[in-house]
């Protein structure tokens, strides 16, 4: 038994050191590397849409319809769609007074972002064929953006991106341990995965929102076909699938806000646990596929390790671990204690592992993203050390994302700052 333990271990070990070591390439990457992509001005200005889907953000839409009004773009060649999508509130009529164009969905059968985005980009296909638009650009209501958000995107798309994501950061990341925690993964997403992706031509992943997909893809679908409860992993993954090279755009920066609470926290990341099962289990077998064709073989394997319950092989590792504990108190004495010991001791060197993989990983994004991140000292210090209590609490969500039907709920959102004081 006690060989077993040890031989258990290991291999759990070597798994997963080898399945993600690549990860470790991409933070090489990240960190030297200066200057992150190419910088190539657009040879014309394109025309695009802005679509935010919107459920009761009555208190917040307003003002990113402004920030959209206020890009240091021609304003002729950006129109602003909103879907009020289930209000109970006044966010279509705040959303109409700010200047854009709204349209009202009623539908509490088929709920969720991914049926509002449809919906809309339908109605946009029907309503407005002769506008032109190239592209579109996907927020969240309560997002803020750079001014030169559409201006950078722009390059990006004329280059002959038709998909692209853009540099994730937060309005609040000093409120607490858990706005801190969202934070620093988004930041780590945007500076140690995406932008390693871009450098070396890999695909690069779409996170929720201040992205850009060309009118040509939507066009194709008729809409928005990516319903489930994480529909930008879905979409993320039908592209590395389908061959379709997502790029990243450093400069163009977007801000969100996140959860307060822990339970708002809890029902979000319940959800995105849920989702990321619902897509292993829909496109596992396709990505799979994808890793044996040589031009996606490298995005497939990389959405596949995305969306992989790594959480769950470490949880698996603790419980056998945990078991041994018990059984031991059924044997002898001394036997017991070597099987305590040895069990003891690899469940503190996982768990302890991990921590200090977490450490390591918040605090090279927070030595690199310092002056991106809008929080005292004090603070940006302090939740580095509860980063990883953030992460480790995903263990116990997945274990109730296995078992528990999970439906879309919105996330209330309340926090209005100006880009002066987010930046």
């Amino acid at each position: 038994m006690l060989q077993f333990i040890r031989n258990f271990n290991t291999v759990i070990f070597w798994i997963l050191t080898v399945a993600y070591f690549y990860q470790f390439i991409y933070v090489g990457v990240g960190f030297f590397t200066r200057k992150r992509h190419k910088d190539v001005p657009a040879k014309k200005l394109h025309k695009y849409a802005a679509i935010i889907a919107a459920r009761n953000e009555s208190s917040v839409i307003a003002q990113l319809i402004e920030n959209l009004q206020d890009q240091k773009y021609p304003s002729d060649l950006l129109d602003v769609f909103v879907v009020a999508d289930n209000c109970t509130d006044n966010t279509a009529q705040v959303a109409r007074d700010a200047g854009a164009i709204v349209y009202e969905r009623e539908n509490k059968v088929q709920v969720g972002k991914g049926y509002a985005l449809d919906f809309l980009f339908k109605k946009i296909l029907s309503d407005h064929q002769e506008a032109g638009y190239e592209a579109f650009f996907v927020f969240d209501a309560d997002n803020l953006i750079d001014e030169n958000f559409v201006s950078e995107m722009n390059k990006l798309y004329d280059q002959g991106y038709r998909v692209a994501t853009s540099y994730r950061n937060s309005k609040n990341y000093g409120t607490n341990w858990i706005t801190a925690g969202y934070s620093l993964w988004f930041l780590r997403e945007a500076r140690y995965l995406n932008n390693p992706r871009m450098h070396l031509r890999t695909n690069c992943a779409v996170s929720g929102t201040g992205f850009m997909v060309a009118a040509q893809i939507i066009e194709k679908k008729q809409g928005w076909d990516y319903h489930l409860l994480t529909e930008d992993i879905e979409f993320s993954v039908d592209c590395a699938i389908k061959g379709e090279l997502i790029g990243y755009c450093e400069n163009a920066k977007v801000y969100d806000e996140q959860p307060t609470t822990f339970k708002q926290s809890w029902n979000q990341r319940l959800r995105w646990s849920k989702g990321f099962y619902q897509v292993t289990r829909h496109y596992g077998p396709s990505l799979v596929r994808g890793i044996f064709r040589n031009r996606t073989a490298m995005p497939c394997y990389d959405m596949l390790m995305t969306i992989a319950p790594a959480t769950l092989v470490t949880l698996f590792c603790v419980i056998v671990n945990a078991f041994f504990l018990v059984i031991a108190f059924s044997e002898p004495f001394f036997f017991a204690l070597r099987i305590l010991r040895l069990a003891g001791q690899s469940l503190l060197f996982t768990l302890l592992n991990f921590y200090l993989l977490l450490i390591l990983m918040g605090g090279l994004t927070l030595l690199t993203e310092w002056k991106a991140i809008s929080a005292k000292t004090s603070e940006k210090i302090r939740y580095l050390f509860l980063f990883p209590v953030f992460i480790f609490t995903y263990i116990p969500i997945c274990i109730v994302a296995l078992v528990q039907k999970v439906e879309w709920k919105p996330i209330s959102h309340s926090v209005v700052k100006s880009l002066d004081q987010v930046r």
